[in-house]
C-alpha cells in the first residue's frame, strides 16, 4: 500500500468517525436518512437528491463534491432501501 492510499484510507475513516459520533449523539439521523432515501432511491440522480436533502434536513452534511466516505455513506443507505424492499 502506498502512502497516498494509506493517506486516503485514513482519511476515509476519519470522515466515518465524525459520522458515527454524529449518530450516535443524535440517533434519528439514522432513520431520517434512510426515509429521504426510501423517498428519493429511484429518482433520476437520486444520489445528489439523497445528499442535497440528508445536508438540508439533518447535522450531517455532505458537500457537492461527494468524497470517498460520502460516496461510501451514500451506497450504504441506498444497499439498506434495497434490503428492506427485497424483504417485501
Amino acid at each position: 500500500m502506498t502512502a497516498i492510499e494509506i493517506r486516503n484510507r485514513d482519511r476515509i475513516i476519519e470522515e466515518l468517525k465524525v459520522f458515527i459520533k454524529k449518530v450516535l449523539v443524535e440517533p434519528q439521523i439514522a432513520e431520517q436518512c434512510l426515509s429521504i432515501t426510501r423517498e428519493l432511491i429511484d429518482e433520476e440522480d437520486a444520489e445528489r437528491k439523497i445528499a442535497e436533502r440528508v445536508s438540508a434536513t439533518t447535522n450531517v452534511k455532505i458537500p457537492n463534491q461527494h468524497s470517498d466516505a460520502d460516496k461510501l455513506f451514500l451506497q450504504i443507505l441506498r444497499e439498506v432501501v434495497r434490503d428492506e424492499k427485497a424483504l417485501y
